[in-house]
């Protein structure tokens, strides 16, 4: 009865954005403008996935506690989503070398996962997750 459908971002810059979430392979399925410019929507699809992207002329900043993980984690809501991987060590090469990782290490969490953090243009955390777990 029920599936998963879309997760929805609010970005600084639709370009920049579309570019950066293309790395991974998500690509634009569809595009809208208001009128008066005041607010866009893109859709991304990688594979059964959609990102919906909000680019609004007047946008607020997130506070700066959701800048970091550690200071976003506790704050509820939303927090960050992963991207998973079949080696954890070759995708951070690949996207070190595209300068989107620089700095990050490989981590196991507590869930028994390895992942690493980056932030996409607009300062979004996403994860990028090797879950070899079998769920």
């Amino acid at each position: 009865m029920f599936s998963f459908h879309h997760v929805s971002l609010s970005v600084q810059n639709l370009e920049s954005s579309i570019e950066f979430y293309s790395t991974f392979g998500f690509e634009p399925v569809y595009e809208w403008q208001a009128e008066d410019k005041r607010v866009a929507i893109v859709h991304l699809k990688m594979d059964e996935m959609l990102l919906e992207l909000f680019c609004f002329a007047d946008a607020s900043a997130a506070p700066e506690s959701s800048k970091e993980l550690a200071t976003d984690l506790p704050r509820i809501g939303i927090k960050h989503f992963g991207i998973r991987v079949a080696d954890i060590h070759v995708a951070r090469e690949a996207l070190q070398a595209a300068g989107l990782a620089d700095g990050v290490e490989v981590v196991e969490g507590k869930t028994g996962i390895q992942y690493f953090f980056i932030k996409d243009p607009s300062g979004i955390l996403v994860e990028i997750v090797q879950d070899d777990r079998g769920l």
